[in-house]
């Protein structure tokens, strides 16, 4: 997105799309996705946008709610995981340069090492498309919940989606000493056993 077309949209953030918590974080996602479904909405106003499709400035949109002032210091929440996943399955084209899928494994990750209770960045550094992944997120399962890595295989069991950047953090999360519950989490993905 141009500088000018990011000042833009940011001038015109709708009420429903400026998140003051996790749950109009999530709300505010949700509105992104019906606009990624149906090509229309207040997500796609000013630009063509075709349905099913996923481009930079959707993108954009879901990294400038996740980052909102109000929502910064706090953990990605569930629910606002949720909506990024219905919004990966949502996009059956992508236009993005593979930003979405950066952003939702750093939120996905956000979310589960949080959850187990580890310490993590303010959202505007970890789901920044100039941080590493690896520079914060937990490199093995034994830090993150058991819990939280079947939520995760759960979320991307059976999906058309496949997002190659979640799919290798979740694999450096299991690594070799969580290989028994790999075993339980039949056909998520490969990890080479």
């Amino acid at each position: 997105m141009s500088a000018a077309a990011s000042k833009s949209a940011e001038k015109s953030l709708s009420p429903s799309l400026e998140p003051s918590c996790c749950d109009t974080s999530a709300h505010a996602l949700t509105i992104v996705r019906d606009g990624v479904i149906t090509g229309e909405g207040p997500t796609t106003k000013g630009r063509v946008h075709f349905s099913r499709s996923l481009d930079a400035d959707d993108a954009a949109w879901c990294a400038r709610i996740l980052t909102a002032t109000a929502v910064n210091d706090q953990p990605v929440s569930r629910t606002e995981a949720e909506a990024l996943f219905e919004i990966n399955e949502a996009a059956t084209e992508r236009t993005d340069g593979g930003r979405f899928d950066d952003l939702l494994a750093k939120a996905v990750a956000h979310y589960a090492a949080s959850a187990s209770g580890l310490k993590v960045p303010p959202r505007s550094v970890a789901l920044s498309a100039d941080t590493d992944i690896e520079s914060w997120a937990p490199a093995y399962a034994s830090k993150v919940n058991s819990e939280m890595l079947e939520w995760i295989a759960g979320q991307m069991r059976g999906k058309r989606q496949n997002n190659r950047r979640l799919m290798a953090m979740v694999a450096t999360f299991l690594g070799a000493t969580a290989l028994p519950l790999a075993g339980q989490l039949p056909n998520v993905f490969d990890i080479g056993m």
